[in-house]
């Protein structure tokens, strides 16, 4: 959990032997704490940079990124678009994971429309944990 420790820390510990693969859709502090901890050859693929979007005083250095040149790893852009013949399979697999227990997730319920934007706004400031859902009413009953 990011907001409990620092992420360097945090990779240190989940992490003690490097990382060889790294995705990401964060950049900023955590992009530059995993460049701190990769491995000889470690491949990097970047699909966002979410933290950056609407920051005041966005990471303009990330201090470890001389790591790509020393451990002589590859950073690749990552667009999901690329993959639109693919959905289908790709649901099928994580659906299959789902319903198998291999993915664990968490939900953030904001109630009603209304709260909406407070909802948009968590996204940006990470005070969400998990999915984000707005709820629009209570469920119906029986």
């Amino acid at each position: 959990d990011y907001k409990t420790e620092s992420v360097a820390e945090g990779l240190q510990r989940c992490c003690p032997n490097g990382i060889d693969v790294y995705f990401d859709n964060v950049g900023g502090e955590i992009l530059d704490a995993a460049l701190g901890q990769l491995n000889l050859r470690a491949r990097v693929v970047l699909c966002g940079m979410i933290s950056q979007y609407n920051e005041e005083n966005p990471v303009t250095r990330l201090t470890n990124f001389s790591n790509i040149l020393f451990k002589r790893a590859r950073i690749e852009g990552f667009i999901v678009l690329d993959y639109l013949d693919r959905v289908m399979e790709a649901m099928t697999d994580l659906g299959t994971w789902l319903f198998g227990g291999k993915l664990k997730y968490r939900v953030d319920v904001v109630e009603g429309l209304e709260n909406a934007p407070r909802a948009v706004n968590k996204l940006f400031d990470g005070s969400n944990q998990g999915k984000l859902v707005v709820r629009i009413s209570a469920e119906p009953s029986a």
